[in-house]
């Protein structure tokens, strides 16, 4: 498989995108952080513009009725994830070698970290066409995550911030070994008093992570690191230095996103 098989546009959230998904959830926007921050620390794609995911051995066990069971990619416990990011695609791969349906049903995906193997509850007619969403932009990653919440009528307990009913609706009867519940309240607290990613910005350290340079956590504040990488792209590209992130800003970071192979 191609290093960037699963690679598509790789757009960052939108306005718009976080404004339809609070109005289909009937929630505001700290409730929506709340949940990106806790399941991926509110970032949907890898640097090389992958979806962010992780792969179920015991997921693509169940699938495939244990035929390829190896303690690796399918085995009967949970577990085994080894190191995050890429090479979460590397056991994908293996995996897909095997059985490509079961192998995407049994990965999470995006912001929300929505199993394959929900792609129904998330709106789509099969798996592919939700990984295909997927790889094309967080805004369509949140509407998947949304439609999954309404169709478990999960964003009724985020409505009322009951944290342990969602924590055990989305993350499992197991939630309260990783303290799933209490993370939430605590990210709710914090999105609640200390304010809400800037989406320019955020935007902005999303491109320049695609494009090579380090501007830290992706979390919509214009801090040390992230201006540190604004400043070296723009002087990469021969530009003036700015402490802005406008329109101007983000219109010359898709510009060279797109003579990107």
């Amino acid at each position: 498989m191609p290093p960037l098989a699963f690679r598509g546009n790789a757009e960052a959230l939108s306005a718009d995108g976080l404004t339809e998904v609070t109005g289909k959830l009937g929630v505001k926007a700290p409730e929506l952080w709340t949940v990106l921050a806790v399941e991926t620390s509110g970032c949907g794609f890898l640097p090389d513009r992958r979806p962010k995911i992780l792969f179920e051995r015991h997921v693509f066990h169940r699938l495939t009725k244990g035929r390829f069971d190896d303690g690796d990619i399918s085995d009967s416990k949970a577990g085994g994830y080894g190191a995050l990011g890429a090479h979460q695609y590397e056991r994908l791969a293996l995996a897909l070698r095997k059985d490509r349906s079961a192998a995407l049903q049994s990965a999470s995906w995006g912001v929300g970290q929505i199993m394959g193997g929900n792609h129904a509850l998330a709106g789509f007619p099969d798996v592919e066409s939700m990984v295909a969403a997927m790889s094309d932009s967080e805004d369509r990653q949140l509407l998947a995550m949304s439609s999954f919440l309404v169709s478990t009528r999960l964003h009724v307990a985020l409505q009322s911030h009951d944290w342990k009913r969602f924590a055990r609706g989305y993350n499992g009867p197991k939630y309260a070994v990783n303290q799933y519940d209490v993370r939430l309240g605590g990210e709710f607290q914090k999105y609640s008093t200390a304010g809400l990613p800037d989406l320019d910005v955020r935007a902005a350290q999303l491109y320049l992570v695609y494009l090579g340079f380090d501007p830290g956590r992706i979390d919509g504040v214009a801090g040390r690191y992230t201006l540190s990488a604004l400043a070296d792209f723009r002087a990469h590209k021969g530009l003036p230095s700015t402490n802005g992130f406008d329109d101007a800003v983000l219109a010359q970071l898709v510009a060279a996103l797109s003579v990107l192979p």
